[in-house]
């Protein structure tokens, strides 16, 4: 019987003594000056090789956003879909898609995704219904991170909005919870920039259902409540993205040093956090 996805997740947090997910986001104009006048496949496969092999020793995941390979056309999604190979399954890959539709089209997407591309998670909204993400939830092997809040400032105008079950967002992680102790394959994405978010967030799942938080670092989230108010119970099931702030570190010629520091001082700094918590297992 395959692991369920938030077992994998734990069991890969654990190995590597990790929780750095990092964001590989490539941006057109923020690549190192001795990238830039190479041609675009080329460009995306040395830079994104340079900071997987840089980061690798202190990453626990990787997240690939869509939209930044979409800005290189063709040969960003040929890229993206080199990706998963190079990194390897002892990491984590994720594909931020945030999609949602019909089932039908979900199903696409989940055998695109994980099938055809091999990755292991994506991320998903819930707001046609909470029947669109079965096709998912059929396939335990692989996860889902749902997006309960958002990083960005206008994640208030409709996340906060007031429900019977409280603000809108801590009802879509109370759905997700029980999804995931029925499937063992969901997780939430909560942004970092809205650090109330994560005693409630982490009361309501328990303890193994995994955190995705996105916007530490250029975003100007705040790590400390995150991993404080975010781990489990055994210091865990919380992953903390960082993109802009790893990879384009430098623009000079010690990009990959600058990133792998980056990383390195990411994941002691959480380290550190999380040795300050009682935490066992």
């Amino acid at each position: 019987m395959p692991v369920k996805f938030v077992q994998r997740v734990d069991r890969v947090l654990k190995a590597r003594d990790s929780l750095v997910c990092v964001g590989l986001d490539p941006d057109p104009a923020l690549m190192p000056k001795a990238l830039r006048r190479l041609p675009p496949r080329r460009q995306l496969d040395r830079f994104l090789e340079g900071i997987v092999r840089a980061t690798f020793p202190h990453a626990a995941a990787y997240k690939m956003q869509l939209g930044a390979y979409f800005a290189y056309g063709a040969d960003g999604l040929e890229a993206l879909g080199r990706l998963p190979a190079k990194i390897g399954a002892t990491r984590l890959r994720i594909l931020d898609l945030k999609a949602n539709d019909i089932p039908n089209t979900m199903r696409l997407f989940r055998d695109g995704a994980f099938r055809r591309l091999g990755y292991d998670a994506v991320t998903i909204t819930p707001w046609l219904g909470w029947e669109t993400l079965q096709p998912f939830l059929d396939d335990p092997a692989h996860g889902i991170f749902v997006v309960a809040h958002s990083s960005n400032p206008g994640a208030i105008d409709f996340q906060e909005i007031p429900t019977p079950r409280g603000p809108l967002w801590l009802a879509v992680v109370g759905e997700a919870r029980r999804l995931a102790h029925a499937h063992g394959n969901v997780g939430v994405v909560i942004g970092a920039t809205f650090s109330d978010a994560f005693r409630a967030t982490r009361a309501t799942l328990g303890n193994g259902i995994p955190i995705l938080v996105p916007g530490i670092g250029a975003q100007g989230g705040t790590l400390a409540t995150a991993v404080r108010e975010g781990v489990d119970a055994h210091g865990r099931a919380l992953l903390v993205n960082a993109s802009r702030s790893i990879l384009y570190a430098s623009a000079d010629s010690d990009w990959r040093k600058a990133a792998a520091a980056e990383a390195q001082r990411l994941k002691v700094q959480i380290n550190q956090l999380r040795a300050g918590l009682r935490t066992g297992g």
